[in-house]
């Protein structure tokens, strides 16, 4: 079936950037949240995006005032009710994602087609939750979805191939990269770069080095844009934690079970950038310093 009007729901940081690129790709998009000040929240962010987008020459303002023209907010689930493809994009936490999902189950047309941006949580426990697995796939952003083109496009073995092909076919439409990935828990990226990160961590716990020496040996040696510590604090520490229990509880390795040190600096709600201090104090933004850790 052909895609023409898109539903998300979660207009946070993933969702309005979802909501974005789908508006820009040409499409119907409607935009769902709990209520109006997120809402509003969500497409003031996008305004801004496509503002900056405009400033620098790389749309018109015209163009602009298409692409919001094709976007909508709403606090009301029904709404997605007509729509092609709902993509989700709310709470990382498996029973508000089945629920979510059972709900719009009941909503939509049989043919309307559901996918999750979950980056942890494998397709198919979402998936139950429906009458449609064969409907069902996930897509995978990345922060900030405007900018990164990379998809993730998983498929579960009750997913209908041309389902998939359709949902690959979709990502391309974005201007984004799809991969193909199979429903395993944190399909291609996660599952290279969590371990890679909590070794980091370790690393840091073990002395091995400092926090700056750390970021700037992966920088420097391998051509990393971001060290390992840095991105950690930008993807916020509680987010890495989560991910970490979430795959050691499948696969049961080592490299996938969360230090101890990235525990304490959860409970001690030193979270990353976003709560000011990680393994970097943000007090200035601008200029981060490494934490004596």
């Amino acid at each position: 079936m052909a895609i023409h009007k898109v539903g998300v729901v979660g207009c946070g940081l993933m969702g309005s950037g979802i909501a974005q690129v789908c508006a820009m790709a040409g499409f119907t998009t409607v935009v769902r949240e709990v209520n109006q000040d997120l809402v509003d929240k969500g497409l003031k962010g996008i305004e801004k995006n496509l503002g900056r987008l405009v400033e620098k020459g790389t749309i018109t303002e015209a163009a602009k005032n298409e692409i919001r023209g094709r976007l909508k907010g709403t606090t009301t689930l029904e709404d997605l009710k007509d729509c092609d493809l709902i993509v989700e994009a709310i709470i990382e936490q498996l029973p508000a994602k089945r629920e979510l999902f059972a709900a719009l189950d009941g909503l939509c047309p049989a043919a309307t087609i559901f996918a999750s941006n979950t980056s942890s949580l494998t397709i198919t426990e979402i998936a139950t939750a429906t009458k449609r697995p064969q409907r069902f796939v996930g897509l995978h952003f990345f922060n900030p979805v405007p900018v990164m083109k990379l998809v993730e496009v998983v498929k579960t073995i009750a997913t209908d191939p041309a389902v998939y092909e359709e949902m690959v076919a979709f990502g391309a439409k974005l201007g984004k990269t799809p991969v193909r990935a199979s429903d395993s828990t944190g399909f291609i990226v996660n599952r290279l770069l969590v371990p890679y990160l909590l070794d980091a961590i370790r690393a840091l716990e073990e002395g091995v080095g400092s926090v700056e020496d750390i970021d700037n040996s992966m920088k420097l040696g391998c051509g990393h844009p971001m060290g390992p510590l840095t991105l950690l604090d930008f993807v916020g520490l509680d987010t890495t934690y989560y991910i970490a229990n979430i795959m050691f509880d499948e696969f049961r390795e080592r490299r996938f079970a969360p230090p101890p040190l990235l525990k304490r600096m959860v409970l001690a709600g030193w979270n990353g950038r976003k709560a000011g201090r990680g393994f970097y104090n943000y007090a200035d933004p601008q200029k981060p310093t490494p934490m004596k850790i």
